[in-house]
């Protein structure tokens, strides 16, 4: 069987339900960790696989950067989601680990009048756990912490407010969420 047919939500109801919840939930809750299943997508986490089924259609241009950029992730996004893909530039989400997502400032970042129209950079990670930098601002009642690649670009990042990048990283069946509004402070 072509790979590219298979690995989508399983009970696409429920399961995208769920996991639009759970991406949402992370959105508002910065630094949470939760668990994601209902996917199994090639080449990359069920947790970004589920976040790129979750917020991504025909409409939503995408980015693969570094080793996300296969012909079998291609296949599985054209069968599943239809998102087109694209430059960097002209992403509206872009999945990569870190490094190959740099320099992060080549993603659209907004505009005065409208701050929406910037990307959102799902970043594939080894693992997540609530140890690292500190995140501070909105939803997270005094503070939280988060493994994080590194602390300046996302300290930069939240200095843009209201235009600037959010970001979803995942592991495994993992995901958390950064939003452009957290503050982001070394131990």
């Amino acid at each position: 069987m072509n790979i590219a047919l298979t690995g989508g939500f399983a009970d696409p109801a429920r399961d995208a339900a769920h996991a639009f919840r759970a991406v949402t939930e992370a959105m508002a809750r910065p630094g949470m960790i939760l668990t994601v299943t209902g996917a199994n997508p090639p080449r990359i986490s069920a947790a970004a696989g589920i976040t790129l089924l979750t917020l991504c259609d025909t409409t939503t241009p995408l980015h693969l950067a570094g080793a996300t950029d296969t012909a079998e992730l291609r296949d599985w996004i054209a069968f599943h989601i239809g998102a087109p893909l694209v430059t960097a530039e002209k992403a509206a989400f872009a999945l990569g680990d870190w490094r190959s997502l740099q320099p992060i400032d080549r993603f659209p970042q907004g505009l005065p009048d409208y701050p929406d129209r910037s990307a959102t950079l799902i970043v594939e990670m080894e693992s997540l756990s609530n140890q690292g930098p500190r995140l501070t601002g909105p939803g997270i009642q005094h503070h939280a912490h988060l493994s994080l690649p590194e602390t300046a670009a996302f300290r930069a990042n939240a200095a843009l407010f209201p235009l600037g990048l959010d970001f979803i990283l995942t592991s495994g069946d993992q995901l958390a969420a950064l939003p452009r509004t957290s503050r982001v402070e070394d131990n």
